[in-house]
């Protein structure tokens, strides 16, 4: 699942390839990415995912774990400025929300499950769930 903030549409990309020095693009600069670049390790007893969420607030980011399914979601809130005397020509910085899921092969131990942020870079640390290996049963 991808929230996609788009600002643009055919006639946009026609005149910014065609007729770059008339196509102006919006002040509140550009759409987010359209989803969270991630890595995901498997070792014996956990997986390891790491996501780039660079500039994002560690207080905006939410993560939620249901069974083998994790999901990321971010917010990017842009806060315009102004003093005295200053306009704002262009600003590049861009606001919106982000999600992405990603389904593991087996179930995460969502209690012991561990989040990390630092230098734009959210790491998960998630325990397998451990399951019972398979019993022989008795026939009678």
């Amino acid at each position: 699942m991808n929230a996609i903030v788009h600002r643009g549409s055919l006639l946009d990309d026609f005149f910014k390839d065609f007729v770059p020095g008339v196509y102006v693009r919006p002040l509140h600069g550009d759409a987010l990415p359209a989803q969270i670049k991630i890595d995901v390790k498997e070792s014996e007893k956990d997986y390891t995912i790491a996501a780039e969420m660079p500039g994002i607030p560690k207080d905006d980011i939410h993560v939620s774990v249901d069974g083998n399914v994790v999901s990321l979601r971010a917010e990017v809130k842009q806060l315009d400025e102004q003093k005295d005397g200053e306009r704002v020509l262009r600003s590049e910085r861009y606001y919106g929300a982000v999600q992405r899921s990603v389904a593991l092969p087996a179930d995460v131990d969502s209690a012991a499950a561990k989040a990390k942020y630092d230098h734009g870079v959210l790491t998960l640390t998630l325990p397998k769930k451990s399951v019972a290996g398979a019993q022989r049963l008795r026939v009678e």
